[in-house]
């Protein structure tokens, strides 16, 4: 009997094991579950990496430059100031911070001339600023000014090359010696020296360039950008390729490098000396003659087993096999090697595994964040810039360098890490124990419906409840004080300038961290309430409510689609009744250009979304969705004074879920489909992740008693 329990044991232990290790990622987190299949690979940086794949980089060092034997900020900065005083430039003496301080910081970029051709990779560029938030088109309220020349590609042999440019920017009447300009280059100088010489005088521009060398960058001035070719997506652009189960780092290459061999000229004794490392095995250089006009005439004895070398092994294969990456120079100091390496990725010194881990993570995050698009590495730039204007509410190098990244992290709602809903769990915050109750009230004859009373009453008596906001969209005004209902928490009236995305306003009467948003037709008890916080507070990157709604790809339209029947997938929680944090007010407004704030205006449910994509696209995570009752609207019968389909005026209630929200073949019905297949256009990708987790109270519906349950409440229908 003894021995049949002793092989039961360890036959339930084995089990244990074996699920705990094959399914363990799963496991530790419960609330990390999302709709993606278990077979489909995950590409990294991703959220819930930071409790399934442990992040090997120190925090601290993601704020200092390294080596703690390297000089302090102070003597760096310092050094620095000395160079500057030695150069011609620095932000004090070549910008005119005067024009900053007066309208903000604005970009103007010049009108293109007629007949002046410009490479599709310039038009990128100029396409970027103008669908930036920072774009203005008129020149005098400009911080910043883009040339309308192509100055890419200053190499006097290619066919993009634009003549006489200094005659040109002379008779511009903002030239002004370049001051407050802004110049892009990526490629200088010809054969054979290949000099960093522009061709015309940039004066006191700032220069974007890929190729700076040490002699002509001026430190805190300048802005060194990646060399990136001339296919490199507009906006989205792909993911890094670091999966999940990229562990160990080791792979089956230790170092590879595939690519040209210069025979004579600037450039060659580099690549011509990597074959002293290629062993064929573990190490693979590889290069080839096969380039210009006259290859055959210079070659050595090299170049036909180079050749025939060259052509067995595939370029990507290579880099997604191998641990480290050569990045050479070639005839100029830039290399296309750099970004691909970031995309793969690589590093460049021989460290333990766990460091080369923390490398690849790093380099992972900085492609996805500032490298994958020319929209990236333009905002990135005049980000960097506007950082430079603004010593004391310019980001720190840990915001650069963490989740989600410096262009997604306003200086203007804050610098205090604590401030921000991504940083709780890695610095240890934790999220205020209150929320604001923020009710958006279209009552169309200026009196209080019955619902809103209910609402109110409900909310106000959950103990985190800190106040209510009442943002009134109706032309009529709203009721006297005296009319409101009496309430345990402050209540406060906003009169709101009847547009949908007054919702997401950052208004100054929301202090606290969390935002419960609401319409007035919304049918919630203090206990849903309460328990949606509780979740909330777990996760407040995210949105957390109880309405959902998802999106899904039409293979037959060959466009996204749009539902807000009851099904287990989900990717979209609507503003009618969810939790967020009050930050994403701000990046609403202040990060998102003001063409996409019209759109919303224009489409009925588009605010919803757009708020959802956003915060999809910040955190690579979807919404959460917490147990509610059926019945989540009350009807609310349509009055006379603001008349439908009004700015501000949202879609009919819903008793029960309809695809689409409307019926079918109806203007309203495909609003939310063409904005959501607007907004995937504008953003590059589709954002929205699906998921199938609901969370519920613990011995939700268990045959327990109630006098066990926190929520008892939540199971009456």
């Amino acid at each position: 009997m003894q021995t049949r329990k002793k092989y039961i044991f360890l036959t339930f232990l084995a089990s244990w094991l074996l699920l705990f290790f094959l399914g363990g990622d799963q496991l530790r987190r419960f609330a990390f579950f999302s709709g993606r299949k278990a077979e489909a690979r995950r590409s990294w940086p991703r959220w819930t990496d930071r409790s399934l794949l442990k992040s090997f980089a120190d925090p601290e060092e993601l704020q200092r430059d390294g080596d703690p034997s390297l000089p302090s900020p102070r003597e760096r900065r310092a050094a620095r100031l000395s160079v500057s005083r030695s150069s011609s430039c620095r932000m004090e003496t070549c910008f005119d911070l005067s024009r900053c301080e007066r309208n903000g910081f604005k970009v103007f970029t010049y009108p293109q001339e007629r007949g002046q051709p410009v490479s599709e990779t310039y038009s990128k560029i100029l396409s970027s600023i103008e669908r930036s938030r920072y774009h203005t088109p008129r020149p005098e309220e400009a911080c910043l000014f883009i040339l309308g020349i192509d100055t890419l590609d200053r190499d006097r042999l290619s066919g993009q090359y634009v003549r006489n440019v200094d005659e040109k920017i002379r008779g511009f009447p903002l030239w002004n010696g370049g001051r407050n300009h802004l110049i892009f280059n990526l490629y200088s100088g010809t054969w054979p020296g290949y000099t960093g010489e522009l061709g015309f005088d940039a004066g006191q521009a700032i220069l974007a360039r890929a190729s700076f060398d040490s002699r002509s960058f001026r430190p805190g001035f300048d802005v060194s950008i990646p060399l990136f070719p001339r296919e490199h997506p507009q906006r989205g652009g792909d993911g890094g390729w670091l999966r999940q189960d990229s562990v160990p780092p080791k792979k089956k290459y230790l170092l590879v490098f595939k690519g040209k061999r210069y025979l004579t000229g600037i450039g060659s004794g580099t690549r011509n000396a990597l074959h002293h490392i290629h062993n064929g095995k573990d190490i693979v250089s590889l290069t080839t003659c096969k380039h210009g006009k006259d290859w055959e005439r210079h070659k050595d004895t090299r170049c036909d087993k180079d050749n025939v070398d060259y052509e067995r092994f595939d370029y990507r294969e290579l880099l997604h096999n191998s641990t480290f990456c050569i990045v050479p120079r070639g005839r100029r100091l830039g290399s296309f090697r750099f970004l691909e390496a970031l995309q793969i990725p690589s590093a460049v010194r021989c460290i333990r595994p766990e460091r080369v881990l923390a490398f690849q993570q790093q380099t992972q995050f900085l492609w996805d964040a500032y490298f994958s698009s020319v929209d990236k590495i333009v905002h990135t730039t005049l980000e960097i810039i506007k950082d430079r204007l603004s010593p004391h509410r310019s980001r720190s190098r840990f915001l650069w360098n963490a989740l989600p990244g410096g262009l997604l992290v306003l200086p203007e709602f804050s610098t205090h890490l604590g401030d921000f809903p991504f940083y709780y769990l890695q610095q240890g915050y934790s999220p205020s124990k209150k929320f604001t109750a923020f009710i958006r009230a279209v009552s169309q004859a200026g009196s209080l419906s019955q619902p809103i009373l209910r609402l109110i009453q409900a909310v106000s008596g959950s103990q985190h409840c800190a106040q209510i906001v009442v943002l009134w969209n109706c032309e009529k005004p709203p009721p006297p004080s005296g009319k409101w209902p009496q309430s345990s928490v402050p209540l406060t009236i906003i009169q709101g300038r009847r547009k949908l995305s007054d919702r997401f306003f950052p208004f100054g009467a929301i202090q606290t961290d969390a935002v419960l948003s609401l319409d007035e037709d919304t049918s919630l008890s203090t206990s849903e309430v309460d328990f949606a916080f509780s979740v909330w507070r777990s996760f407040p990157e995210r949105i957390v409510g109880f309405p959902t709604q998802s999106h899904f790809w039409d293979p037959e339209q060959r466009r996204w689609g749009y539902t807000s029947r009851w099904t287990n997938e989900l990717s979209i929680v609507p503003a009618a009744a969810a939790f967020y944090h009050r930050y994403y007010h701000s990046l609403f407004t202040e990060y998102l250009p003001a063409g996409l704030r019209e759109l919303v205006d224009g489409l009925a449910a588009c605010e919803d979304i757009l708020m959802n994509v956003l915060v999809a696209a910040v955190t690579k995570l979807p919404p959460i969705k917490v147990t509610q009752r059926k019945q989540l609207k009350e009807g609310v019968a349509q009055q006379a004074g603001c008349s439908d389909g009004a700015a501000g005026t949202p879609p009919a209630p819903r008793s029960a879920p309809a695809r689409a929200g409307g019926t079918a073949g109806s203007p309203r019905s495909s609003q939310p489909q063409d904005c959501l297949n607007q907004l995937a256009d504008w953003f590059g990708y589709m954002p929205l992740v699906p998921s199938r987790l609901r969370l519920d109270p613990v011995l939700f519906k268990d045959q327990v008693s109630v006098l066990r349950k926190k929520y008892p409440s939540l199971e009456k229908p």
